[in-house]
Order: C-alpha cells, then sequence, then structure tokens
C-alpha cells in the first residue's frame, strides 16, 4: 500500500510552516506517524563547513550519508524528484509535502489577506482552502486556527481513497 501524501501550497509568507507545525502535533494525537518533505525554492546547505560530511562532499562524493543511533541524513548533489523522494519514506503514515503544487496528490491552498496574493490553485483543485479571505467555492474553507477540522478532513479523505 502506498503512503498517502498531501500537498500545502501557497506563496511565500502564507504561513505554510506554520500550519504544518499545528497539523503534524494534531495528526499525531490522532495516531498517525507523519513524515514531511519541504520544497525549498533557494539552494539550501544543511551541512556546515568544517564537519566530516562536508569535507567528504566537497572532496567529490555525489552521496554522503550521516547516520547516528537517532537520525540519519541522505545528502545529495542532484536534483531528486519529488516522486522519488516520496517512495524513499517508510514507516508512516501520511506524507505532507510543502510547497508541491503540481502532482497527483491533494492539495490544500492557503491564502492570506495581508499578503495580498491569490490563491496558488484554483480551489476547486484542492481539497481545502485555509484563509482569513472569504472564498467563494464548494471547497471547505477553514480558518488558520481551525487544525482539528483540517485534520478531519484529511483523515476522511484518507479513509475514502482506501476504501
Amino acid at each position: 500500500m502506498t503512503i498517502p501524501v498531501y500537498s500545502v501550497v501557497a506563496y511565500s509568507n502564507t504561513g505554510k510552516t506554520t500550519l504544518l507545525e499545528k497539523l503534524i502535533p494534531e495528526l499525531g494525537r490522532r495516531g498517525l506517524r507523519v513524515a514531511v518533505i519541504k520544497h525549498d525554492a533557494h539552494e539550501f546547505e544543511i551541512d556546515r563547513e568544517g564537519k566530516d560530511s562536508w569535507r567528504l562532499t566537497k572532496a567529490g562524493a555525489q552521496v554522503t550519508v550521516v547516520a547516528s543511533h537517532t537520525k540519519a541524513a541522505i545528502m545529495e548533489n542532484r536534483f531528486v524528484p519529488i516522486e522519488e523522494l516520496i517512495a524513499r519514506v517508510k514507516d508512516v503514515d501520511i506524507i505532507l509535502t510543502e510547497g508541491y503544487k503540481h502532482g497527483p496528490w491533494p492539495k490544500i491552498a492557503l491564502m492570506r489577506r495581508e499578503n495580498n496574493q491569490p490563491l496558488p490553485l484554483p480551489p476547486e483543485e484542492c481539497l481545502a482552502v485555509v484563509t482569513d479571505v472569504p472564498v467563494e467555492t464548494k471547497t471547505p474553507c477553514l480558518g488558520f486556527d481551525d487544525i482539528s477540522a483540517l485534520a478531519d478532513i484529511i483523515l476522511a479523505d484518507m479513509a475514502k481513497r482506501q476504501s
């Protein structure tokens, strides 16, 4: 069985990470083990200059894995498609992505009045819309603090897809 994927999408500084920070523990309280795949529009570095793993990567390693008895990180010097990242995730009940609006999985779109940006997708293409602005749609619209209701929508959708 494949792990269900749900993507939180919005323009920058709309509150995707903040929403996920609230949603993850809510799903956890409901017994789900959650993974997150976050898209970063900028080049980022998780390693630190001078560390052994950084030195090995700079020496030319295409893949560097750092592992301890409590966590592991795989750093690859190439573009990794979202589908490949999803396929690597194991031992969780749900994968939440942040910022991946293209793909076949359900989307939760965010829109905030103060950003003066539209929804990143038409609401009809979304499982839910989280906003502080009225939106004319049949898609469920929730406020930024309606985390329990958002979890209900996701769990109902997961159940529907599993049947």
